[in-house]
């Protein structure tokens, strides 16, 4: 199936399809490209943004770790978000909270104080995809390596826990986990984790948040995780799913709010990989970001051949996305 391969390029192909949806009006998006949304890459190369850039940078930090732990995977990672904020390529709109992060990041502080603690935007988990892909990985790793990346930047513990679960809706996808399934096993793992503080990982990071004690800070992460996934619960319960998706589920700017709106987006029609992502680029809210997690997920559990074949070598990055994908297929 190649499905290391196609979620890496569904989340590239949501991407693009969501940049220039991004920041615009639900009805301008309907008006220009109908109620489904964007169905077509646009441009040569199809251009994608930071999501992408993001997540090829942590996809890249994975491959040239030998064995994943805290003291091999951070210095890596903060290489390449550095070269990746230094690069003349890094012109398509970067958030703030990244850039920020980066910044301080630069002078060798600990990320621990790096980070910015109070964000929990869609940047933590928007570039996790990678996590969730790497086989092989005991939990303790892929759940370490997802939280740690995503709090490089933004130190919330809510970016944390919708970073993990991002990475394992990715990987249970491709152990052939059924979608309908998917979201009560999301579930079950917020109330399984919500008072696990994985030290090692995260140092310190709690204590900059003035919760009462780790397990206090990490469960407040969880459990907004968790209010998410059950809204996408309740609203693909209705039956109803026209309109902006932004309107039921959130806009996508925070992150589980990325997480429960590509899920919702997703789960409406897993076996129509297409249309979920012209769905998630049809939005109000961070429209990219939606779209790239959307297309991670349906390209998780078809695999590569779900999507266009022309697409592949129209998109941005396709270099980089086929060596990845090839080396965890």
């Amino acid at each position: 199936m190649r499905a290391a391969s196609g979620s890496l390029f569904g989340l590239a192909y949501g991407d693009s399809l969501g940049k220039p949806t991004e920041f615009r009006p639900y009805d301008e998006i309907v008006a220009r490209y109908g109620p489904g949304g964007p169905r077509r890459l646009e441009g040569e190369p199809a251009l994608v943004t930071d999501d992408t850039q993001m997540a090829l940078a942590v996809g890249e930090a994975l491959r040239e770790v030998t064995t994943l732990t805290p003291a091999t995977f951070e210095p890596v990672l903060r290489r390449r978000f550095l070269e990746w904020a230094a690069s003349p390529e890094n012109d398509r709109a970067p958030g703030m909270t990244c850039l920020r992060a980066c910044a301080a990041l630069a002078d060798g502080r600990p990320w621990t104080r790096a980070t910015q603690a109070e964000s929990k935007g869609c940047g933590a988990n928007m570039r996790v995809t990678p996590v969730g892909l790497v086989p092989g990985l005991s939990d303790d790793q892929r759940a370490g390596a997802a939280q740690l990346q995503a709090g490089l930047t933004h130190g919330h513990p809510t970016g944390l826990a919708a970073s993990e679960l991002t990475a394992y809706a990715c990987r249970w996808l491709i152990d052939g986990l059924a979608p309908a399934d998917l979201l009560a096993a999301l579930r079950q793992r917020c109330d399984e984790q919500r008072k696990i503080y994985r030290s090692e990982w995260l140092g310190g990071l709690w204590q900059r948040s003035g919760a009462a004690s780790p397990e206090d800070f990490i469960a407040t992460g969880w459990d907004e995780c968790a209010s998410a996934l059950d809204r996408v619960a309740e609203a693909l319960a209705t039956g109803r799913f026209d309109g902006d998706p932004c309107l039921v589920t959130g806009a996508g700017w925070i992150a589980e709010e990325a997480l429960a709106t590509a899920l919702y987006v997703y789960l409406i029609s897993p076996d129509e990989p297409v249309a979920v992502l012209g769905r998630g680029a049809a939005s109000s809210g961070d429209s990219d970001s939606i779209a790239c997690l959307a297309g991670a997920f349906a390209g998780a559990s078809l695999g590569l051949s779900a999507w266009p074949d022309e697409w592949q070598t129209q998109i941005e990055y396709a270099d980089r996305l086929f060596r990845l994908g090839r080396a965890w297929d």
